[in-house]
């Protein structure tokens, strides 16, 4: 894999590949067990909260999709919009068809921001803390920690419904 060319392989990166590269497998693998999670559940399954906090797996896919576009493309980027907000909640309206799919574009304009850094040091435009914006390598590692957190919860949310496990 280069650093100019990143296409999701979901096997783990060779023992001497770049930083980048390897920082990127590692997520993008966490990306898809997510979206694997809520592959196939039915209604309303997919949207019931299985913890008191109400999250779901509807749910983890909005939020997901609204953390990668805040850190990668409004915070590191710089991009003019607003902050995304995964709204607190899952709409009537929302599926899980659509909210992959977002999850999917939200991941594919991160991976362009990232491809496109050519120093992992330099900070980026803005924080979405009270810090100085942090450099792409702390936002790639921050992302692989949240994803992997709500992958763990994703799994368990399938067990509760239909017993899958693994990934």
């Amino acid at each position: 894999m280069t650093t100019t060319e990143h296409r999701p392989d979901l096997r783990p990166p060779g023992l001497n590949a770049d930083e980048k590269a390897t920082l990127l497998t590692f997520l993008d693998y966490l990306r898809e067990a997510v979206l694997a999670k809520a592959d196939g559940v039915a209604e309303p399954a997919v949207r019931v909260a299985g913890v008191s906090s109400g999250t779901s797996l509807l749910w983890l896919l909005k939020h997901l999709t609204a953390v990668e576009l805040n850190w990668f493309v409004w915070a590191y980027e710089g991009a003019d919009r607003e902050q995304w907000d995964d709204g607190g909640g899952v709409a009537a309206e929302e599926t899980a068809a659509s909210l992959a799919e977002a999850y999917r574009e939200a991941i594919a304009r991160a991976n362009e921001v990232a491809l496109a850094c050519t120093d992992l040091d330099r900070p980026g435009a803005r924080s979405l803390r009270e810090t100085p914006p942090p450099s792409m390598r702390w936002i790639l590692v921050h992302m692989i920690e949240e994803t992997a957190r709500h992958a763990g919860h994703a799994d368990i949310l399938r067990e509760q419904i239909d017993g899958s496990v693994g990934r």
